[in-house]
């Protein structure tokens, strides 16, 4: 029987080829959209749980009030860590990062600019799962001056992996050693960096300093413990160490910090939800955002919907032709049940055909669809076991959904009334229809307007006024390498035609994690009139070069000597 259904349904593809060719294109299309969209979503919601210890690891997050501005922080303070392993036993390990910047390391007689730098304790293995290739990550960071790198920054630097013991010259000055060599981090990891640099290398670590929110901290509940129950027990921890530091350096006991409208609390962020529901000050990268994967999730379904409905539509508009079809079937002894059957084994064929061209399809867009994504997902159709029975399904489910209504519809026909042509004008109408084709319009309406409205959303991003001019300005990074030598390129610089103006700063006026400091408008350091703000400093040809506008006042000038202090 079900070799008869497979013959029937072949020949029909074959005799109507414009028509296979609209229904199985229209459905390969939707199928490879929601293929793309589907690796996608996945891939999203795939971060940090290729750790062996993600369900007990959490980030330590700040929110801070003081001087009037906010801060709601990815980041602790520098004893966060150690203080809660010391004084809690649910506490199985802590890690921290501490993000300085990249380095210059010199590679033959150049040196070459690594952003992807990262200060980090030595119990970052008991946290992490970060396959070692060569080295012992027991000991591996517990010395100053010790580096450990990724496989890709081994064959980098050296074309091996076998570098244990080798150094590398940073910024001219430094010599940091080879410890060990791991695996390159997983693509699906909130953090990405290839040299994890000893923490014990920076003074910073050690200040015990609870008024400073610098240091990304991770730690480990032991099993059988929750973030629900120990999360109170921070606020216990600010109470007795971050109000003996206020009270030292500012005056000020918890009880009056907090009345005149401050606050500093701390709570945990599951490691798994970091990427998808953490936008916080100091992120260790670019997180994702949930909102997008149900956004995405949305227009996958319902551009695969919109392909099952044109099946559909395509379907009972040619039933007509299909009609005597049914009728001389019914005749002969068909019963309605084995017409469905054969119907819907044609609409699950044709499914199958379109999801070949649909892998096709998303085999030769994916290295595009990574490019708009900043992405690097694979189709990996064998490597990925739940792949080919997810695609299977959807071919089962397209199938049924897509040639249950012709299914039924055609299976419905009187034979005696079909054989005499009576039924022939009425078979193109009908409400479930015309709810279709409502249904098909409505949904591409709201797709288009939405790309419409994305559109003129990106071009305001594009031209809106920032305060300053950033067209025309081409960065130079990194020129404090340059030293006592800075000066003398900033001259060789103006003298380049098409330059006209020039300024050397640390500071862009762009998004960036940097420290603030109270400010007081008088010398009695009064806590009430205190306003967090940021030390930028910037020469006399800052504010013309970004052309920025002065609201009040003017800006420097190299003829008033005072300036330097202004």
């Amino acid at each position: 029987m079900y070799k008869n259904y497979l013959k029937i349904a072949v020949r029909n593809l074959w005799k109507n080829k414009g028509f296979s060719f609209i229904n199985i294109f229209g459905l390969a299309v939707g199928i490879a959209v929601c293929l793309m969209i589907m690796l996608f979503v996945i891939d999203e919601l795939s971060f940090d749980k290729y750790n062996t210890k993600s369900d007990r690891i959490y980030r330590v997050d700040g929110d801070v009030k003081f001087g009037g501005t906010r801060f709601i922080l990815a980041v602790a303070p520098d004893p966060m860590g150690p203080t809660l392993k010391k004084d809690y036993p649910e506490v199985e390990q802590y890690v921290r990062f501490r993000d300085r910047g990249g380095f210059r390391i010199k590679k033959d007689n150049e040196n070459l600019q690594e952003n992807k730098v990262i200060h980090v304790d030595s119990t970052l293995f008991d946290l992490f799962t970060l396959p070692v290739i060569a080295g012992d990550p027991a000991t591996a960071l517990r010395e100053p001056n010790t580096v450990v790198i990724t496989e890709k920054t081994a064959r980098k630097y050296f074309s091996s992996t076998d570098v244990v013991g080798k150094t590398f010259i940073v910024n001219d000055t430094n010599n940091y050693k080879i410890t060990a060599v791991i695996k390159d981090v997983p693509l699906q990891s909130h953090f990405n960096f290839d040299f994890f640099v000893s923490m014990s290398t920076i003074d910073e670590s050690r200040q015990n300093n609870w008024l400073s929110n610098n240091f990304n901290t991770y730690i480990l509940l032991k099993p059988g413990s929750t973030s629900k129950a120990f999360e109170p027990k921070l606020e216990t921890v600010v109470n007795k160490y971050v109000g003996e530091q206020a009270q030292q350096f500012l005056n000020l006991n918890m009880a009056e910090f907090k009345k005149m409208g401050n606050f500093d609390n701390y709570s945990l962020t599951p490691l798994t939800k970091i990427h998808l529901h953490s936008d916080k000050v100091a992120e260790l990268g670019v997180n994702g955002n949930l909102q997008y994967v149900y956004i995405f999730s949305a227009i996958g379904i319902f551009i695969l919907l919109i392909a099952c409905v044109n099946f559909m539509n395509l379907s009972t508009a040619q039933s007509s032709s299909r009609a005597k079809e049914v009728g001389v079937r019914k005749v002969l002894g068909s019963v309605k049940q084995n017409l469905i059957s054969q119907f819907l084994a044609e609409s699950i064929i044709i499914s199958f055909i379109a999801l070949i061209f649909a892998v096709i399809f998303t085999l030769f867009c994916l290295p595009y669809f990574n490019q708009l994504s900043g992405k690097e997902i694979t189709l990996g159709l064998f490597s990925k076991s739940w792949l080919i029975p997810s695609l299977l399904l959807i071919v089962l489910v397209v199938g049924l959904l897509a040639g249950s209504y012709p299914a039924f519809y055609l299976s419905s026909f009187q034979p005696v009334s079909v054989l005499k042509g009576k039924l022939a004008s009425g078979f193109k109408s009908g409400w479930f229809r015309s709810s279709l084709v409502i249904f098909q319009f409505a949904v591409s309406i709201i797709l288009i307007v939405g790309t419409v409205i994305i559109y003129n959303q990106l071009n305001f991003i594009r031209s809106k006024k920032l305060g300053f001019d950033r067209d025309h300005v081409l960065v130079i990074k990194n020129t404090y390498a340059l030293g006592s030598q800075a000066k003398p390129f900033k001259n060789e610089l103006l003298n380049i035609s098409g330059v006209q103006k020039l300024t050397m700063t640390g500071f862009l006026p762009t998004a960036d994690y940097r420290s603030d400091s109270p400010l007081y408008t008088d010398a009695t350091l009064d806590q009430k009139n205190a306003v967090s703000m940021q030390n930028w400093y910037v020469d006399e040809n800052y504010v013309p070069t970004l052309n920025m506008e002065v609201a009040k006042g003017r800006n420097f000038s190299t003829e008033m000597l005072t300036d330097s202090t202004a």
